[in-house]
């Protein structure tokens, strides 16, 4: 079992920035992949991030890179979205994920945290 918790979403101005963290709770968390994925209402879940088992490996969706940085902490359980200059587009429900692989699919992902709320102002 993997309970994971996201936190760190607010309103923000467009342009702001923003820190979103999920903190997991479980076995063998470095050795999972771990995922953002975002949604808006009538939209379908995109994905937004993954970082690999060792924190090395990264892939962001295209409207996100070079904004958007993943990291984490596996002393501390915790995946961190790091998002810089916000645009209004970017406002959505987040949610962290935990995978058995790196991967863009949330097919690969069996664990999902509740979401945390991000709303961009214009």
């Amino acid at each position: 079992q993997v309970q994971l918790v996201e936190s760190g979403g607010r309103l923000v101005q467009a342009g702001g920035s923003l820190r979103l963290s999920c903190a997991a709770s479980g076995r063998n968390f470095s050795n999972r992949a771990m995922g953002w994925f975002r949604q808006v209402p009538g939209k379908e879940r995109e994905f937004v991030a993954v970082i690999g088992w060792g924190g090395t490996n990264t892939e962001y969706a295209d409207p996100v890179k070079g904004r958007f940085t993943i990291s984490r902490d596996n002393a501390k359980n915790t995946v961190y979205l790091q998002m810089n200059s916000l645009r209004p587009e970017d406002t959505a429900v987040y949610y962290c994920a935990a995978g058995w692989a790196p991967a863009r699919m949330q097919s690969h992902y069996d664990y999902w945290g509740q979401g945390t709320q991000v709303t961009v102002s214009s």
